[in-house]
């Protein structure tokens, strides 16, 4: 059963739906402001409190930031693309140089670390801004006040 253009399968008046151009948000921005750790709305204010958590809410525009979920997000992507670099770059390492096993674990569980703790805050980052531009987890309501 198909739906006629008369049937709305998400009809305007419902809440979470954005039809008029003043409610679109540029993903792309959004995410390199959460990527630089600033608010995904003004790209001004800090996003963050501490080295992950999120502010209440943006000192600079008041944008409201608790309610975002990062989760555990942040946490998967890290250890996805820290496994897609350093997993071949081990193995190039070793296969051209043959270092001793030692210097290799040492070298290579600190480069893993590293960069995890320096992609940690930023991938929060990304997904609280990709949250904010597509008005999801009470990002989308109207403000208070």
């Amino acid at each position: 059963m198909t739906a006629t253009p008369s049937e709305s399968l998400s009809p305007a008046g419902t809440p979470g739906h954005f039809d008029t151009v003043s409610d679109e948000r540029q993903m792309n921005q959004a995410m390199l402001r959460g990527w630089r750790g600033r608010c995904p709305s003004c790209g001004s204010g800090p996003l963050l409190r501490g080295y992950l958590q999120l502010r209440e809410s943006c000192p600079v525009c008041d944008e409201p930031l608790h309610h975002a979920r990062a989760d555990d997000g942040p946490a998967y992507l890290s250890i996805l693309i820290v496994g897609h670099i350093m997993a071949p770059l081990l193995l190039w390492v070793f296969v051209h140089y043959r270092p001793d096993p030692m210097i290799l674990a040492a070298a290579f569980s600190i480069g893993t670390v590293a960069l995890s703790l320096y992609l940690l805050p930023r991938l929060k980052g990304v997904i609280v801004a990709i949250q904010w531009a597509k008005h999801m987890h009470g990002f989308g309501q109207a403000r208070q006040g």
